[in-house]
């Protein structure tokens, strides 16, 4: 018996003495019961069954299979048995209803009806009294004391089966806790073609964190890998949920890198769908990787680097979606700090004023000394290419240079006056 029907089992023999609240996927589940009587009071029936006719493999829409289940209560009182029968497959995916074909017929019983559920997303086939509102009243069958009852299960395998999926452990025992602890028979059925069953794992890589060290944007990997042989016959779906110690808003910014270029990701309450791998996804599609990217949106309320937890749940994007794979992982992240420009005039601004003023100096100091024949007449402005400024934008130095440059061409213009006089 495979770890996950025992689990299963351990919940309805001892640990529980209330069937627990059906998932809101299984639309055929169990219906709930009302509070049983002690285990040592009730769980004391043993279920058994018989050899399947045709012995052989099960094949996907072929010939189907029938044995007897036998109910046995060796005590001296009546005790109610209510049916449930369960399937536990090798390899990764879900089962829908119509995956197992399952009927049941009274033998040594009252007239019998039978239906498929699901519950946490496993296949569980039930059956019940035909009395008008038998199902939905949950009704069991009475066991006398020191007696029996027997019924012939048919059991086969649908058209679409998984093909990732081999062989199936089914279980008999019920859900009112009427089984004694030890007491489920179960048995084995081959499916054929036989295949090396595997399954799906998730894991995330986080490939760096921080921004100049302060753990402002996170980058991680989400994978994917299927092992073993087969494929998915259904797109997967990947719901991812981000968390935080406390109560403060986060205002989470997800990202994925879809067609080469970050996308936004838009989720509510810290959860959010990722894109969905294909259909047919298997062993021979290798790794697939979904890049991630996160950070903290302006309207945090979070002010220090704080430890996030991130989970990815995969499942059948239609069909039994309950999720069947998970992943987790945790890393800092700190909220954005925007630096503010440095105040003043920054570098490389050009002065107030204007270039054209500056130029005009050298030509008039170049016109004079060619006119004088005295390169002394040059200010220290044009030597240098420059003009002091003083205070903001301040033109004296350049005004000082301008009357000189004035006062010595009027002097020149003077002296060849006297010169030409005295030639005359």
């Amino acid at each position: 018996m495979s770890v996950r029907t025992a689990a299963a089992i351990a919940v309805v023999a001892g640990v529980v003495t209330t069937l627990l609240p059906l998932s809101t996927t299984a639309a055929s589940a169990a219906p709930a019961a009302p509070a049983a009587p002690a285990a040592d009071e009730q769980a004391v029936l043993r279920t058994e069954m018989g050899t399947p006719v045709p012995s052989g493999s099960l094949t996907r829409g072929g010939a189907t299979e029938t044995f007897d289940l036998t109910v046995k209560n060796p005590t001296g009182k009546t005790v109610e048995y209510k049916p449930w029968m369960l399937v536990d497959q090798t390899g990764p995916s879900r089962l829908q209803k119509d995956d197992v074909v399952f009927k049941v017929d009274a033998v040594d019983a009252p007239a019998t009806k039978s239906s498929v559920g699901q519950q946490d997303g496993g296949w569980q086939g039930l059956f019940y009294p035909a009395t008008a509102g038998g199902k939905e009243s949950g009704a069991g069958f009475d066991i006398p004391a020191n007696g029996k009852m027997t019924w012939k299960v048919t059991i086969g395998l649908g058209a679409h089966y998984p093909t990732n999926d081999g062989d199936f452990t089914f279980t008999a025992t019920s859900y009112n806790n009427s089984v004694a602890p030890g007491g489920a028979d179960s048995h084995l059925f081959k499916v054929a073609p036989q295949i090396k069953a595997g399954a799906l794992k998730t894991w995330f890589k986080q490939v760096s964190s921080g921004k100049d060290g302060q753990e402002q944007r996170a980058y991680l990997d989400l994978n994917y890998q299927a092992t073993g042989e087969g494929t998915f016959d259904t797109a997967l779906a990947t719901t991812l949920s981000l968390s935080h110690p406390g109560e403060q808003k986060a205002d989470f910014r997800l990202q994925a890198l879809i067609d080469g270029r970050w996308q936004d990701l838009q989720g509510e309450y810290g959860r959010y769908e990722l894109p969905r791998v294909p259909t047919g996804f298997g062993a021979a599609a290798g790794v697939r990787t979904l890049p991630l990217r996160l950070s903290l949106g302006k309207n945090t309320e979070l002010t220090k680097k704080t430890v996030i937890t991130m989970d990815a749940e995969v499942r059948h994007a239609e069909g039994n979606t309950y999720p069947f794979q998970n992943s987790s992982v945790q890393f800092p992240l700190s909220p954005i700090v925007e630096t503010a420009p440095p105040s003043g005039t920054p570098s490389g601004t050009p002065s107030a004023t204007p270039s054209t003023t500056a130029s005009a100096t050298p030509a008039v100091q170049q016109a004079v000394a060619n006119s004088t024949g005295n390169a002394n007449l040059t200010t220290t402005a044009a030597s240098t290419g420059s003009l002091a400024r003083t205070g903001a934008g301040s033109g004296t130095g350049l005004y000082a240079g301008l009357a000189a440059a004035l006062v010595a061409l009027g002097a020149a213009a003077a002296w060849l006056g006297r010169r030409r006089r005295t030639a005359a």
